[in-house]
């Protein structure tokens, strides 16, 4: 019997205002899913950065890694027309076309997570069968496979980022007082948003809608 290749999707970054949004997959035959679990694969969030990173290289010895990084004004432009969900489907849809597997399972950020699946066999082409869960990547070590490549991945993008923009980034999740700051200092008083920062997220659209109103004593005479 001839082996079927399996393909897990999830996402790292979503909620992120700084960096991309990383989709991520990962793909083997089928015989090999079982050894997923022994090499570590798992939720991402449940790991530590070094556990992550060396289930990520082990990953390379069981099947194939790829992703795929969303720039932040990508992000914006979905979201502006309402639809970072789209985002994700089009881009799990293109990790499918470009991996060929025969069966799929992805972490669904739709709440209607059927829905979810047969949208993404639609745009993959819909040859392809499409298993989507909510927590996939807790529950399936494929999904959770998927998971680490999309963390490891992201993280290594905003390493990248870090290394090249003067300034502390903190994670680049809203909730850290580090990524607070320094949207309030490109956000507040019309500064201009940088390329690597989500001008769509309500972070950031609040500073810019709390910035203090400017005097006529503040303009160059």
């Amino acid at each position: 019997m001839s082996e079927r290749r399996v393909l897990g999707l999830d996402e790292a970054g979503r909620g992120s205002v700084l960096g991309p949004l990383v989709v991520g997959g990962f793909c083997c035959d089928d015989q090999r899913v079982a050894e997923l679990t022994a090499a570590g694969a798992r939720d991402s969030k449940l790991l530590s950065p070094a556990r992550r990173h060396a289930v990520y290289e082990r990953l390379a010895t069981l099947g194939e890694r790829r992703s795929i990084a969303l720039a932040p004004r990508t992000i914006d432009r979905y979201v502006a027309r309402g639809g970072l969900n789209e985002l994700e489907l089009e881009s799990f849809a293109q990790l499918v076309r470009d991996l060929r597997p025969d069966r799929v399972y992805v972490d669904a950020c739709d709440p209607d997570a059927e829905r979810f699946g047969y949208r993404l066999a639609s745009l993959a082409g819909g040859a392809v069968e499409v298993i989507s869960r909510h927590k996939a990547d807790r529950d399936l070590p494929i999904v959770g496979a998927a998971s680490i490549v999309a963390k490891v991945d992201r993280d290594a993008a905003l390493a990248a980022l870090r290394a090249s923009v003067p300034e502390p980034l903190g994670t680049g999740y809203p909730s850290d007082p580090t990524t607070r700051a320094c949207v309030e200092r490109h956000a507040r008083d019309g500064g201009r948003v940088p390329p690597w920062m989500r001008r769509s997220w309500e972070t950031v659209q609040r500073v810019k809608r709390e910035r203090p109103a400017r005097t006529l004593d503040a303009y160059p005479r």
